[in-house]
């Protein structure tokens, strides 16, 4: 089997004893998987008003991104409350 650049120097540095086994792996692959399935679980329809320019521009937006809008939306909403929502202006 014949191996990259990069996986030779993978391999090399697994072989020097620089890699190290991580504790307790599977119980936060666990928790991660978890928290993925809770955010992306869909359980709820809430109905919201806005403004009709809004709405277009939410559903140009969405056709850019290559999405529905109404996922877009959701998206937006949830990087608020996450705290990930950035101002590009300020």
């Amino acid at each position: 089997m014949k191996l990259n650049n990069e996986e030779k120097e993978i391999l090399q540095s697994v072989e020097q004893g620089e890699w190290r086994r991580v504790r307790g792996v599977a119980k936060q692959k666990a928790g991660y998987l978890g928290y993925a399935k809770a955010t992306v679980r869909k359980d709820k329809r809430v109905n919201i008003r806005m403004s009709e320019k809004d709405l277009v521009r939410f559903q140009k937006r969405a056709v850019e991104e290559g999405l529905p809008y109404q996922t877009l939306i959701s998206s937006v909403l949830h990087k608020y409350i996450s705290g990930r929502l950035v101002d590009r202006a300020g």
